[in-house]
């Protein structure tokens, strides 16, 4: 699923990389607020392994260089976050023996370097329930999720609307103590992941 996420945040980076990215402290002025998502939803389309992801992000421009958000969401995983891309990423022996739901929100900021070209970091607390294959709770527990992301922000239909392809590094930096047999599964990997791709979308208010 992640590599359609890409190839989709590829296509739209060509298809529309002319247009305007750069918000003026008048605009901003009319419309310092935004409200949007993320295109993860599109995974809740896989029939096998359904994330049931959801996010809302409330966000406000500070200036035409800084964007504070809140991101309210919750989803579930069914492998270890760290599988970098490649063969083990689809295996299924590496999946949980069972998933881990998350529910949680993070504050976000954004950078603007140049245009619309930006950097951010995301810091999200999140409450875990541990499920087994039975479908039943067995644990809970907490993590902090952070992701360092680099992307371009997009302005559409005269600023109204805007989208945001990205690339990320996401990190662990925190979690208690899971399961054993989800730890057994989880401590096979680096709690850094390299290359998540990204796509938000938001309307300007």
């Amino acid at each position: 699923m992640h590599r359609k996420i890409l190839v989709l945040i590829i296509i739209l980076f060509i298809s529309i990389i002319k247009m305007s990215a750069q918000y003026t402290q008048e605009e901003i002025q009319k419309k310092p607020c935004f409200i949007g998502s993320s295109a993860f939803m599109l995974g809740n389309l896989d029939a096998n392994e359904t994330p049931d992801f959801v996010q809302l992000n409330l966000g406000y421009r500070i200036s035409t260089k800084d964007a504070i958000s809140l991101e309210i969401k919750t989803w579930k995983y069914f492998e270890p976050l760290g599988i970098p891309y490649g063969k083990s990423r689809a295996d299924v022996n590496e999946n949980f023996p069972g998933y881990i739901k998350e529910k949680g929100f993070a504050v976000a900021y954004q950078r603007f370097l140049w245009k619309g070209l930006y950097t951010g970091i995301h810091v999200m607390n999140a409450w875990q329930d541990f499920v087994n294959e039975d479908k039943e709770k067995i644990d809970n527990g907490f993590q902090i999720f952070n992701t360092y992301r680099l992307g371009y922000h997009f302005k559409l239909f005269k600023g109204k609307f805007f989208i945001e392809p990205s690339l990320a590094i996401t990190h662990r930096p925190y979690h208690t103590k899971m399961p054993e047999e989800f730890k057994q599964q989880d401590d096979k990997w680096s709690k850094l992941f390299f290359g998540e791709p990204g796509l938000h979308f938001g309307f300007n208010f």
